[in-house]
């Protein structure tokens, strides 16, 4: 409850951003305008986002017969849990990832790729897909297509902005006030699409913990996800893409058990998800 309260919070914060954006540019009007355009964004998020992004990783749907380990692990962790069986799709990538998908937990889909499928144990890919099965049940997938759509829009109205003080400004309310109008585009340009990233990764990281701490309660074997994600961040940071492999991208990255973007010290500190050495430590404290 205290992390749906914190979630909550987070994306009215961010919707509420993206009104502030439209205020400076048209006034009340665009106010009303940027409220709009967020309550279009949801709708959408909310009735297609899976379809995009199954699609966007040529995601295949496969049948108990063509993948019956998954279906095994699936079948058995759904019971459990007390919910419907999502569907479930293979990637064709090296990439060991896995990834959770839908508005709800009547209409959801799990995804594996063929990279993680190689690279874990059957106990493994329980703590995994039970880590994506929490997602599902606590709705946490629509949540993050939600803040991702959001921040994506308040980022590309902020590059607007920074567009705008190149060229001398849209003639906002504050232009003929010595330039004022010019130094809060060049703000709005660097600290809106700043204060977006840190609500999204707020958002992320909180859904993170709470999504091991429920899978780790379905399948009640904490040790089998914290071994899952020692292997997966070791994998994914020397993964080789091949030709044929789906990339992941950042738009989505944050969808993925762990985080398949490689990066430094600096980009580690806005990545979508916590640090793995802090995930598996709390799982490998949990007892049941």
């Amino acid at each position: 409850m205290k992390n749906m309260l914190k979630t909550t919070v987070l994306l009215a914060a961010l919707t509420g951003l993206l009104v502030l954006i439209g205020d400076y540019f048209g006034g009340t009007g665009g106010m009303i305008i940027a409220f709009l355009f967020a309550l279009i964004l949801n709708f959408g998020s909310y009735w297609y986002s899976d379809k995009i992004v199954l699609k966007m990783y040529r995601a295949k749907e496969v049948s108990p017969a063509e993948a019956p380990n998954l279906h095994r692990i699936v079948d058995g962790l759904v019971m459990k849990a007390g919910m419907p069986k999502p569907k479930v799709y293979i990637v064709e990538s090296g990439m060991p990832n896995a990834f959770a998908t839908g508005r709800n937990p009547q209409n959801a889909a799990v995804a594996a790729t063929t990279g993680i499928l190689e690279l874990l144990s059957y106990e493994e890919m329980e703590g995994v897909l039970a880590h994506e099965l929490a997602h599902v049940k606590n709705r946490d997938t629509l949540i993050s297509t939600i803040a991702a759509t959001l921040a994506g829009v308040v980022t590309m109205m902020a590059r607007w902005a920074q567009w705008a003080a190149i060229f001398g400004g849209f003639g906002g309310r504050d232009d003929d006030e010595n330039g004022g109008g010019i130094i809060g585009l060049i703000a709005m340009a660097v600290l809106a699409p700043l204060a977006a990233m840190l609500i999204q990764l707020a958002i992320s990281r909180s859904r993170e913990f709470a999504a091991d701490a429920e899978g780790a309660n379905i399948c009640k074997k904490p040790w089998a996800l914290a071994d899952a994600l020692e292997k997966l961040e070791y994998g994914n940071s020397h993964y080789r893409p091949r030709n044929s492999d789906v990339q992941a991208n950042e738009s989505s990255a944050h969808m993925f058990i762990v985080n398949p973007l490689k990066g430094g010290a600096i980009q580690s500190l806005f990545s979508t998800h916590p640090v793995t050495e802090e995930r598996v430590r709390r799982l490998r404290a949990m007892r049941f």
